[in-house]
């Protein structure tokens, strides 16, 4: 299994320790030859706005949206989550989601960075202790489309969820130090 991670800016690294951590070979994605053989993405979590603009630069706004609508897997964090939402709401006029997982969602709803936090998460197929969600400037999904599924919740609201192979998290679990969530998502989306 050869998983992409999109490395246009954002926390592209942490998610890149986490595979090799795992042992999952992985290729950084900036330009649309690097999609080539890869079976799964995850768009990692950063500044939804700058990282809208850069997918059009690079060129690859329009094979990345044709693959995830073709079934590609994808794991979307934070604005990764932002970048695949149906619709943002408090973004920029011009910041157009890739649309491929049916939520709406508010950028930076939790506050700005002094209010980030960490919160103990139930997540639904994964056992033993709870999972330790990372919030920095944290979207909120505030609408989940009839086929997406809530794995997590956080004060009632949805953190963690999943559309068929498309699967988004306000919070950070690359910054977790629990490779849980990843292995769960991998797991279930090449099975």
């Amino acid at each position: 299994m050869k998983v992409g991670v999109l490395a246009l800016q954002g926390a592209f690294r942490e998610h890149r320790e986490v595979l090799d951590a795992l042992g999952i070979e992985c290729a950084e994605v900036r330009v649309p030859e690097h999609l080539g053989g890869v079976d799964a993405l995850i768009l990692p979590g950063g500044e939804s706005t700058t990282m809208t603009r850069l997918l059009e630069t690079s060129g690859l706004r329009e094979p990345l949206t044709g693959m995830l609508r073709d079934g590609l897997p994808a794991l979307g964090t934070c604005a990764g989550l932002i970048l695949m939402a149906a619709e943002v709401l408090d973004g920029r006029a011009d910041q157009v989601p890739l649309g491929t997982l049916d939520v709406t969602v508010r950028r930076n709803a939790y506050g700005r960075q002094r209010d980030s936090f960490e919160a103990d998460l139930a997540v639904a197929g994964i056992a033993g202790p709870s999972f330790p969600g990372v919030f920095i400037r944290a979207p909120v999904i505030e609408r989940v489309g009839d086929d997406v599924e809530v794995l997590a919740e956080y004060a009632g609201e949805p953190v963690l969820v999943r559309g068929g192979a498309v699967w988004g998290s306000t919070f950070h679990p690359e910054l977790a130090g629990d490779l849980r969530v990843h292995q769960r998502f991998l797991q279930e989306v090449v099975s």
